[in-house]
């Protein structure tokens, strides 16, 4: 099982937020953005397949224990983090969550050190729609949406939100016309994903790729992993970062 032992530990600041990060590799810039519970082995294992494919991969760890596994105790303790964040925001209607302010300076900062046309980034389930927030305002080049699960699907509207506030929502359709695609991918009857793919769909059009799997599970490049999904989002990475 990969382990955190052979990745660099460092740490980025922005407006008086500190969060840790794991870093390794050479090449394009992506960031790969944790889900629920935290940076676990399987999330780990995701993003060593992006290392080895030529990439420089940063991991921050936003909340969670760093390598602990997936388990019913660790969701509930990351769970509890988050509620008691002002960084997140779980049932927030057209917000885009303050977290994202320190991962879009975080990419500006490995744009500048790392060049090229953008760095790439993925998150995932209750992180899946950061990517997307991420395009509004830093060099991302190859946003990847991982079963997208905030607003939690709470209602019809909270189920089509896309996390978004109106103004980025406006910066992401900007991108998105000049030629920026994302990428998303899901379970096709996974509830906590909600009707959010029709509205991407809706907003962005064509550029909006959507790989969609049969089934009712949830985690597409992890505890559930489907490998024709990782080795897309790997495709993508490398088509939209080596110019």
């Amino acid at each position: 099982m990969a382990s955190l032992d052979t990745w660099t530990l460092g740490e980025h600041v922005h407006d008086g937020v500190t969060h840790p990060t794991y870093r390794k590799g050479e090449g394009p810039g992506v960031i790969v953005i944790h889900e629920v519970p935290g940076i676990t082995p399987r999330v780990l294992a995701f993003a060593e397949d992006v290392v080895r494919r030529g990439f420089t991969v940063v991991l921050p760890s936003l909340f969670g224990r760093p390598g602990a596994p997936f388990a019913p105790a660790e969701v509930a303790r990351s769970f509890a983090q988050v509620c008691v964040s002002r960084e997140f925001t779980l049932f927030a209607l057209h917000r885009t969550a303050p977290v994202t302010l320190w991962l879009r300076s975080l990419a500006r900062s490995l744009h500048e050190e790392l060049g090229g046309p953008g760095v790439g980034a993925v998150g995932m389930c209750l992180t899946g729609g950061y990517a997307l927030a991420m395009l509004a305002n830093a060099p991302v080049a190859a946003p990847v949406v991982a079963q997208p699960s905030v607003p939690l699907p709470l209602g019809s509207a909270r189920r089509a939100d896309l996390g978004l506030s109106p103004e980025d929502l406006d910066s992401v359709r900007r991108k998105v016309d000049g030629g920026c695609q994302i990428l998303g991918l899901r379970y096709e009857d996974d509830m906590a994903v909600g009707s959010r793919f029709a509205t991407l769909r809706r907003e962005l059009g064509d550029n909006f790729i959507a790989v969609e799997f049969p089934g009712r599970q949830h985690s597409t490049l992890t505890e559930h992993r489907q490998e024709a999904g990782v080795e897309r989002v790997l495709e993508f990475f490398a088509d939209k970062l080596r110019s």
